[in-house]
């Protein structure tokens, strides 16, 4: 994968950075935490979330952010470099999709809010009807009811972990859910011992 300094720092960006001062440290560090492919934390990470943002151009430069989601998995590592997820009937405007055909290029935000975590991946997009996509890659994904139309495929070319500084800690409703189920079943166990104890207190 090349790297994103490299790739995300030039021009004007990297004029300001020289004039702030932060130039050449940033260009150190990127060279050290460049990547061959994803490895063992971003694979994981990325088949654990439930939903990311996806960033295409239109034709005269304007961006458009798309979000996507779907249960734990729905979004695949599928090689060293590369990512999918199926895609499914949306709304029939053909945004992400008119912009990918003309102008691959697509940036994705994957977001853990409860652990304060965040993915940045540069990468060219491709949509693929189903029946052009491998078997085996397709056996990744679980149905989610509406019937998948194509596979969405990201080549990755480069990413950045960044830094959880304004980050909300948000937590999903499921674990909330479960966090509140086990202190009620906790509750209401304590409850009945308390009234089996005072009943057996009366009976004396």
């Amino acid at each position: 994968m090349e790297n994103y300094a490299e790739l995300m720092f030039q021009g004007r960006v990297a004029e300001l950075q020289k004039a702030d001062g932060g130039y050449d440290r940033y260009r150190a560090t990127y060279a050290r935490r460049t990547k061959s492919g994803l490895g063992p934390d971003e694979v994981g990470f990325i088949q654990s979330r439930e939903s990311f943002y996806i960033a295409s151009v239109t034709p005269d430069g304007w961006p458009y952010v798309q979000h996507r989601g779907g249960p734990a998995g729905f979004l695949a590592a599928i090689g060293p470099a590369r990512i999918a997820c199926l895609d499914y009937v949306g709304n029939r405007q053909f945004i992400t999709m008119g912009h990918v055909a003309q102008d691959p290029r697509v940036s994705l935000f994957l977001m853990d809010y409860m652990n304060r975590a965040r993915l940045k991946i540069q990468g060219r997009a491709s949509l693929l009807p189903l029946d052009q996509a491998e078997p085996e890659v397709l056996a990744k994904f679980q149905p989610q009811g509406t019937p998948a139309e194509r596979l969405l495929v990201v080549d990755v070319v480069a990413l950045d972990w960044n830094c959880p500084k304004y980050i909300p800690p948000l937590v999903p409703v499921q674990v909330a859910n479960d966090a509140t189920d086990a202190y009620t079943a906790e509750l209401r166990a304590e409850n009945e011992a308390l009234k089996a104890e005072l009943a057996a207190l009366k009976a004396r």
